[in-house]
């Protein structure tokens, strides 16, 4: 399940209903997808797309996407901290960002026009669409993993369009998942 973080505030929303709501008010769309699909951690791109495919065309339908693919990164991922440079910048898209997680955890930080900058954690599960224009960048949590269906309305202008307005170094690249907080404050903060 997603949880936001909002800094200024010294938030934390953990509530399904709340992340839902918090998320749809600013344009987001959340979703949880509960499957009993088990997907080894070595499927190829091809058998990750083949299990969600109902998902993902459910998805393509709704939303006008094209394409679907398959992004996998590791720690071991060849250049990947030239790859976490690109995503941990501001930037906005010309399409929405949507994206499904298979594997892993990471961290969306939203910078809506005249709010509060919030981060959104997503895990196992999650499906999140970022609209079109929305200012955001993307972080990986501490153990660099991260394996999403990524769909696309037209894949080959999918480009990043960077704001360089340098805010996204005002914020930590820390996810705050359950890991992070002990049990008895992660089930009450809200």
């Amino acid at each position: 399940m997603a949880l936001i973080r909002i800094p200024d505030q010294q938030r934390t929303l953990r509530e399904p209903e709340a992340v839902t709501s918090f998320l749809e008010a600013r344009g987001i769309t959340y979703e949880r997808w509960e499957s009993n699909r088990q997907v080894p951690a070595d499927a190829t791109a091809d058998a990750v797309l083949a299990a969600y495919a109902d998902k993902v065309d459910q998805l393509k339908a709704r939303g006008g996407y094209t394409a679907a693919d398959v992004i996998d990164v590791r720690p071991e991922t060849p250049g990947l901290d030239a790859m976490l440079a690109k995503f941990s910048r501001e930037h906005w898209h010309d399409e929405d960002e949507v994206r499904f997680i298979v594997e892993g955890r990471g961290l969306f930080h939203i910078s809506p026009p005249g709010g509060p900058v919030f981060a959104i954690e997503v895990e196992a599960g999650d499906l999140i669409r970022v609209p079109l224009g929305t200012h955001h960048w993307f972080d990986l949590c501490s153990d660099r993993r991260i394996r999403a269906i990524r769909l696309f309305q037209d894949p080959s202008g999918w480009t990043p369009h960077y704001t360089d307005s340098g805010i996204d170094q005002n914020f930590q690249p820390v996810c705050f998942g359950a890991s992070y907080f002990p049990p008895e404050v992660s089930r009450s903060q809200g």
